[in-house]
This record gives C-alpha cells, sequence and structure tokens, in this order.
C-alpha cells in the first residue's frame, strides 16, 4: 500500500481481534514511530507494550483506576473498565518523556509524540491490521502513569490498540474544503 492510499483510508476500526502484529511487524511500526518529526532530536516518545497476559494486569488497573474515581462504582462498571484491556490483542501505550525547560518548547515535545502516535496507527494499516487511538482520564491518572514505569512529569499521549480489524469502522469524509481557507495576507 503505498503512504497517501494509506493515510487517506485508514480508519479506526470499531472491533479488534487476534492476531496482532508479529515481533517483525512490530518492529517495523517502531520503526515508522520513530520516523516523526522530532525538533532537536529529543526522542520524547516512549513506548510500552502490552500484550499476553499483561492485557490483564493492566485490565486491573483500569478498574482500580476506576474505582478510585468512582468509589462506588458497580461490579458491572468495574467488569467493563476491566474488559478494555482486551479489545486488541496489543496495546501500545504512547507516552513522553517531556523535558521542561529544554530550547525546544514542551508543546513541540507533545506534537512530535502524537506524530509517533499517528505514525503507528497508518504502518500498523499498511501492514494489513487495524488500530484505534484511545485517551480518556486514565490517560491523567498519576498513579497509572506510576503503574507503568513512567515518570510523574511524563505525559500519556494515548493508548493504541492494534490487532486485525474484525468489524470496520464507518469510512472517513473528505472535508478539507470545510476546513481549509487561503490566505492572503
Amino acid at each position: 500500500m503505498d503512504a497517501l492510499t494509506a493515510l487517506t483510508t485508514r480508519v479506526s476500526p470499531a472491533a479488534l481481534d487476534a492476531p496482532g502484529p508479529s515481533a517483525d511487524a512490530l518492529q517495523k511500526i517502531l520503526e515508522a514511530a520513530v520516523a516523526a518529526p522530532d525538533h532537536g532530536r529529543m526522542r520524547p516518545w516512549r513506548f510500552l507494550i502490552i500484550e499476553g497476559t499483561a492485557r490483564d494486569k493492566f485490565g486491573a488497573l483500569l478498574a482500580e483506576a476506576l474505582q478510585r474515581r468512582e468509589p462506588t462504582a458497580p461490579a458491572g462498571k468495574l467488569d467493563a473498565e476491566r474488559k478494555k484491556a482486551l479489545r486488541a490483542p496489543l496495546i501500545v501505550v504512547v507516552a513522553a518523556a517531556v523535558q521542561p525547560g529544554a530550547k525546544v518548547p514542551e508543546i513541540e515535545q507533545l506534537v512530535s509524540v502524537g506524530a509517533a502516535a499517528q505514525n503507528i496507527l497508518v504502518a500498523a494499516y499498511a501492514l494489513g491490521f487495524g488500530g484505534f487511538w484511545r485517551t480518556g482520564t486514565i490517560a491523567y491518572d498519576a498513579a497509572m502513569k506510576r503503574a507503568l514505569g513512567l515518570a510523574e512529569t511524563d505525559a500519556i499521549i494515548g493508548f493504541l490498540y492494534l490487532g486485525t480489524t474484525k468489524t470496520p469502522g464507518p469510512p472517513r469524509q473528505n472535508d478539507t474544503a470545510s476546513v481549509t481557507r487561503r490566505w492572503a495576507g
């Protein structure tokens, strides 16, 4: 698949299944990630791979975090939160190791990591896999960051779920005209 086709036809699938990317495919996906624009060559990205039984442990962390936020959450809601970790055979936690006060502004470091996350999704799609990006409250939870081995100053940019597309997502509308205008000075 050529790059423009991958960029313009990738959509987030409604559901994923096994298999996920092989070790070889994952290596290619991560190589695409670190090819993202990186002002100052700071390499601010960090990738945590969650697969296999580690997904169950991650699910437990998700449920624990929900229970901290909502102490009276019913068992069904906690179970649904736990099962989020099983939505795909592979999860890539994309984090930014932000260096405050660096020559490169923090926003540029964060945007670089966002570009790396986008590269992951597009590369996975080009290799025949589906993927979707989630954040939510859990991305900003200090205890979750600690549990994942991230520093307090790190920022979770997203949880990328990768696998084989089980249920495709709706096609994307090409609406470039509604978001583009020419500036004449």
